[in-house]
C-alpha cells in the first residue's frame, strides 16, 4: 500500500494527502529503480520471476491478464502474437518479440506522460511551469517549508518528495528556462529513459539506501534495500545469493562498499538492452523444437510465461482493451 502511496503522488494530490496521514510515510523505492533491479536480478539466471516476463510482454495489461481464466488468456494471447508476426509468415523472431517489447514499454512511458501532460498543462504554450506543477501536486507546501522541513527532519517526507522532484525538473529542463515541454516532460518523469537525467536515478538509489549517510552503499545496506525486514541471523538462500553477487560484481573495487560509479554500473549497465535480453529468454523458455524462431502454438503451450493467469472461473473478462 505504501509503494502505490508513492507512485500517487504526481497523479492526485487530495489522493495522496489522504493516503499520506492513513498510511504514515510513503515508501522511499521509486518505481524506476524497481524497474532496473528486477531487470538485474531477473536476467542472472538464479532465482525466475514470471511477474517479470508477464510485464515485459504485456506492459500495462499484465494486471488484468491475471484476472482471467486460462481459455480466456489464450485467447487474447493468439490475438497478439497475430500483431508480433509483422511479416504474417507463422513464426515470431526474435527481432519481433524484442520490438513488441519496446514498443510495450514505449506505450506505457508514453500514455503516462501524455496523462499527466493533459493533467499539469494549464496555459496555451505548450509547456509547464515548476510552480504549476508543484501547486497542482503539492498545493499547500512551497519549496520553501519544504527545505525548512527538509533541514528539520532529513526522514523520507513529503517535503523530501518536493526536493526531489524540483531537482529532476532542473535536470530534465534542458534549455534552462525553468519551463518543461513534453518532451522534457518525459525524461522529468521517466528520467531512466534520458541520457541527461539517468544520473538523478543514481543518485536517488544512494539517497535512499544510504542509511547512514556516508556517501557509499554497504552491503548490509544493499541487502536491507532488497529484502526489507529480513532478519540478519536467518541467512534465507536468496541473501547469501545476492550477497555473493554485492562481492563478486557489484563491488567491483572490493572495498566492501557500493561508490556512485558502482552503483551506476549495477542499475544502469552500459550496452545492456533489457528488451533484446527478454526476448532471447522468452524464445529460450519456449521453443520446443529449438529453430530459434516460435510458432502460436509454441507461444499458446507456454501462455502462463508469456501472460500469466490465474486460471479460474474469474467470471465475464474485464473489457476489451483497445489493441485486442
Amino acid at each position: 500500500m505504501q509503494a502505490n502511496v508513492f507512485k500517487l503522488v504526481t497523479f492526485n494530490v487530495v489522493l495522496f494527502t489522504c493516503l499520506y496521514f492513513v498510511c504514515g510515510v510513503p515508501n522511499p523505492k521509486d518505481p524506476a529503480l524497481e524497474k532496473l533491479q528486477a531487470q538485474q536480478q531477473h536476467f542472472r539466471g538464479e532465482e525466475h520471476d514470471p511477474n517479470y516476463d508477464h510485464e515485459a510482454f504485456l506492459g500495462q495489461e499484465a494486471e488484468e491478464f491475471d484476472n482471467l481464466t486460462q481459455q480466456e488468456s489464450q485467447r487474447r494471447l493468439g490475438l497478439i502474437v497475430n500483431k508480433i508476426d509483422k511479416n504474417n509468415d507463422g513464426f515470431v523472431t526474435k527481432d519481433e518479440l524484442k520490438n513488441w517489447i519496446t514498443f510495450t514499454q514505449k506505450r506505457y512511458i508514453m500514455n503516462d506522460v501524455e496523462n499527466q501532460w493533459k493533467m499539469h498543462k494549464n496555459n496555451a504554450d505548450d509547456k509547464i511551469s515548476w510552480p504549476e506543477y508543484r501547486k497542482d501536486t503539492y498545493g499547500f507546501m512551497s519549496d520553501e517549508e519544504a527545505n525548512d522541513v527538509q533541514k528539520q527532519d532529513d526522514s523520507y517526507s513529503y517535503a523530501k518528495l518536493i526536493i526531489r522532484d524540483k531537482r529532476r525538473w532542473a535536470a530534465a529542463d534542458v534549455d534552462g528556462d525553468g519551463l518543461l515541454t513534453k518532451d522534457e516532460f518525459v525524461s522529468f518523469l521517466h528520467p531512466e529513459e534520458s541520457d541527461h537525467t539517468k544520473d538523478i536515478v543514481v543518485n536517488e538509489t544512494i539517497e535512499d539506501m544510504d542509511k547512514d549517510k556516508d556517501g557509499k552503499i554497504s552491503i548490509d545496506e544493499y541487502i536491507e534495500d532488497l529484502f526489507p525486514g529480513v532478519e540478519k541471523n536467518e541467512e534465507p538462500s536468496f541473501v547469501i545469493s545476492e550477497k555473493e553477487q554485492f562481492k563478486t560484481y557489484r563491488d567491483k573495487d572490493g572495498d566492501g562498499f557500493l561508490d556512485i560509479g558502482e552503483v551506476k554500473d549495477w542499475i544502469l549497465p552500459e550496452n545492456f538492452d533489457h528488451a533484446e535480453a527478454e526476448s532471447r529468454h522468452l524464445i529460450y523458455e519456449s521453443d520446443s523444437d529449438a529453430d530459434g524462431k516460435l510458432t502460436k502454438n509454441e507461444i499458446l503451450e507456454k501462455y502462463d510465461l508469456f501472460v500469466g493467469s490465474q486460471a479460474t472461473d474469474f467470471g465475464e473478462a474485464i473489457i476489451k482493451h483497445e489493441e485486442l
